[in-house]
């Protein structure tokens, strides 16, 4: 019989976070996949966990996937774990995670803390959802192009490094000048801090000494939903539909508004019916 790959979550700062099932699970499986042993150790030491550890990281997740996938067809039983938080955002793991679903290997998550849900329920943006957009690029020119596509009715949450905080925090004020963004700094751990403001205040914000420092979360306020510009949708799919085929009606009206072809799609078909 196949053994069980635990998506495990671990503290994301504050190791007291560790939930009690999570701690069971990875005293209870045969090996842990970490993504940096040494940080792993550090709370399996907290808690007295003896089980033994292996490296599953960016650099070897392929040649490292495939032998715990071979483990785990002889019946052992499996953590993954990352540095911090839950598994796979933004982190290495989930070719490990697909191997299994492939294989027929049981999948099982033991949720908890994630840097990404705690920033969004610290910010105060109302909404029903928010977009993960992870780290943006590096470089200056693909950064600003990937923030071009984050316009969006909705809460935006981004992870950054320390070193490219400033960078990326101005250029989201050249993007979304009119818009709040909260900083999140250090969650959880001594020096936490989280402060909404206006995205030009924010430079000002994190130009003192200490603020240079530790793993950044960003949340960036939603912006107004937009409506297709020009000729309303709908009535030019029911000018269409005079002389063309429910698909090609969307199609084109489409084109011609912006709005979605398959909600427009769907809106002829409940015409022509």
């Amino acid at each position: 019989m196949n053994g069980t790959l635990y998506v495990v979550a671990t503290p994301i700062g504050n190791l007291a976070d560790a939930s009690s099932r999570a701690l069971d699970t990875l005293k209870a499986v045969d090996l842990i996949a970490c993504e940096d042993t040494r940080t792993t150790r550090t709370l399996l030491a907290r808690y007295a966990i003896a089980t033994p550890t292996a490296a599953l990281h960016a650099h070897n997740e392929r040649a490292a996937s495939a032998k715990l996938l071979a483990l785990l067809r002889e019946g052992k039983d499996i953590a993954l774990v990352s540095d911090a938080g839950t598994p796979t955002l933004s982190d290495p793991g989930a070719a490990l995670v697909a191997l299994a679903h492939r294989a027929g290997v049981r999948v099982s998550p033991v949720p908890g803390p994630s840097a990404a849900a705690a920033a969004f329920s610290a910010a105060g943006f109302s909404a029903t959802g928010f977009l993960f957009a992870g780290f943006l690029p590096a470089s200056g020119a693909a950064r600003k192009k990937a923030l071009a596509a984050l316009d969006l009715p909705w809460p935006v949450v981004l992870y950054e490094a320390p070193h490219r905080i400033s960078e990326t925090i101005a250029d989201l004020a050249q993007r979304f000048p009119a818009r709040e963004v909260v900083v999140c700094r250090e969650l959880t751990k001594k020096f936490e801090e989280v402060a909404r403001l206006p995205l030009g205040e924010a430079g000002k914000w994190l130009g003192a000494p200490h603020r240079q420092q530790g793993e950044f979360v960003l949340v960036l306020e939603p912006g107004e939903e937009k409506r297709p510009e020009g000729a309303d949708a709908e009535r030019v799919l029911e000018v269409l539909l005079e002389a063309l085929a429910p698909s090609e009606a969307a199609k084109l009206a489409a084109r011609i508004t912006g709005a979605p072809r398959n909600l427009l799609y769907r809106k002829a078909l409940e015409r022509a019916k």
